[in-house]
């Protein structure tokens, strides 16, 4: 089964979403400033404790969980594509809920 006409319509379908929200988000900047009123709205006031420790945590989770997708794959009866997409979907989640107890507890 061919995967290619289903990439180039995301892909397509995803540019003229992006298009779409930065127009939009365009004209409401504009309008504010038309206005005279601050654009801080826009900023989210969340500071995060540090981006390469969370890209550390998920894609050591990630890996981790290729790992256990391979055991499983070569020792149980498991389909390949099922234990390989579980485990990664699982350990990534888990580094990824490992690190925002890391940020709530530094914060």
């Amino acid at each position: 089964m061919d995967l290619t006409p289903v990439f180039v319509m995301a892909v397509i379908f995803g540019s003229i979403v992006m298009l779409v929200y930065l127009n939009n988000r365009k004209k409401e900047r504009m309008m504010l400033i038309e206005k005279g009123a601050d654009s801080s709205i826009f900023t989210s006031g969340a500071v995060t404790v540090s981006p390469s420790l969370k890209w550390g945590i998920l894609l050591t989770g990630l890996a981790i969980g290729l790992l256990i997708g391979n055991l499983l794959d070569i020792h149980s009866g498991m389909p390949g594509e099922v234990a390989y997409f579980s485990m990664l979907f699982l350990f990534g989640g888990i580094g990824l809920i490992t690190y925002y107890l890391i940020e709530r507890k530094k914060l």
